[in-house]
């Protein structure tokens, strides 16, 4: 397990677990959002492909995405693990909603210095909304993608509830540093 991709629907704590991969096991971690949105107004990386293949060159390393359109194959491609955070729609979808939250009372900082806001809670990509009308979607796109023959060499950890993911994590002791 060298090269992981943490996959699962919005909400699901792929960044989470990929922080969390990245202190037990050592490996360079890759945070897609931050790597994807890089200035203002959720301004797009141009070089944002040739970013990932260069990021993912290596020997080593957890990325916390599905992958964006332009990258998924090449992510999938590249893993030898995915590890897929498959919850229901009644554990993530709660997950985002504090999140958005707390984010947009704290305004606090993300990616490319973007915050979210209130206004944005009325876009159909706020990532409330994301997570509940392509719950379904992605969930199918992960399964496709777990089954499709040109995948086979990925070994698949599927977890279907937190604890599993949790207990699963902690068998690994923390990096040393």
């Amino acid at each position: 397990m060298k090269r992981v991709l943490v996959v699962g629907v919005t909400g699901a704590g792929k960044s989470t677990l990929a922080r969390a991969l990245n202190k037990r096991l050592g490996l360079p971690y890759v945070e897609m959002d931050a790597l994807y949105f890089t200035g203002p107004d959720w301004t797009a990386n141009a070089a944002f492909a040739e970013d990932v293949a260069r990021l993912t060159a290596g020997s080593h390393w957890v990325v916390d995405s599905l992958g964006y359109p332009e990258v998924r194959d090449l992510l999938w491609d590249r893993a030898d693990t995915v590890v897929w955070l498959d919850y229901p729609r009644r554990v993530v979808v709660p997950r985002v909603l504090r999140r958005s939250l707390r984010r947009s009372a704290t305004r606090e900082v993300l990616f490319g210095g973007n915050r979210e806001t209130w206004a944005g809670w009325l876009s159909p990509e706020h990532p409330v909304r994301w997570a509940w009308s392509q719950h379904a979607e992605r969930r199918r796109e992960i399964g496709r993608r777990t089954h499709d023959e040109r995948f086979a060499p990925l070994r698949v950890l599927h977890f279907a509830e937190p604890g599993a993911a949790t207990a699963w994590l902690a068998s690994f002791a923390d990096s040393p540093s």
